[in-house]
């Protein structure tokens, strides 16, 4: 691991920031300080890995449609779509991206992170699916990746969680995104717990598949993994 270096490459590498377990209000700090910074070039497309404490966050679409959730620590975002489920057995990804002008769709933003999930499932022997009416990645009729961004001069923040091992059934009790209950679940509930390797797919198999899938369907070449503590954002 290298430290966070200072000056901006003109490549279109995407910078890795792995982290550990870190709450979901510091994250979301932190990439409103970023996404800035982005904006203004003073750091290059970044793409934060992170697992959260468990949190449920709900969206503008729930709040308008009334959508109560209890038993859940709960915070309130920005991003697109409903509630998302936070917590042990998710990979979380934020990319803090200023998109190109010939990508500045946000259908077409959507359309890439999705196929690059996919990509990254298949890597690991799953088939993963769009569903044309609600963003995210499925295998089958569930639901086991959501998406939701939100844009400031076409730079990105928020991104997607994707549920490899959730224990319980804490995802599963909740209407994720407006779904019927029982929806949206993680991969290993539906028999995905190992790849065609037998390898078990956990948190550092769905990154080095990510990485794998990254240039081809964003563009970036992925950087070597910088270790990312609280003690680095000073």
């Amino acid at each position: 691991m290298r430290s966070i270096p200072l000056e901006v490459t003109e490549m279109r590498e995407l910078r890795i920031l792995q982290a550990g377990v870190l709450d979901h209000a510091f994250v979301s700090e932190a990439m409103l300080r970023m996404q800035q910074q982005r904006i203004d070039d003073e750091i290059p497309d970044t793409l934060i890995l992170v697992e959260h404490p468990e949190v449920v966050t709900i969206g503008p679409k729930a709040i308008r449609d009334g959508v109560e959730v209890s038993g859940y620590s709960t915070s309130i975002v920005d991003r697109g779509g409903g509630i998302t489920y936070h917590g042990p057995g998710q990979l979380v990804g934020y990319p803090i991206i200023k998109w190109r002008q010939d990508e500045q769709s946000i259908r077409g933003i959507i359309n890439s992170i999705e196929d690059w999930v996919m990509a990254a499932f298949a890597d690991c022997g799953v088939v993963g699916e769009r569903n044309e009416a609600m963003m995210g990645v499925w295998v089958g009729n569930h639901k086991v990746c959501s998406i939701g961004l939100a844009f400031k001069h076409w730079v990105s923040r928020h991104g997607l969680a994707i549920n490899y091992d959730i224990p319980g059934t804490r995802i599963e009790d909740l209407p994720c995104c407006g779904l019927d209950v029982g929806s949206t679940t993680s991969l290993s509930r539906l028999g995905y717990g190992h790849d065609l390797s037998g390898r078990p797919i956990d948190r550092q198999r769905l990154e080095e598949a990510l990485f794998a899938t990254c240039e081809e369907f964003l563009d970036r070449t992925p950087s070597e993994p910088i270790e990312w503590t609280p003690v680095l954002l000073v």
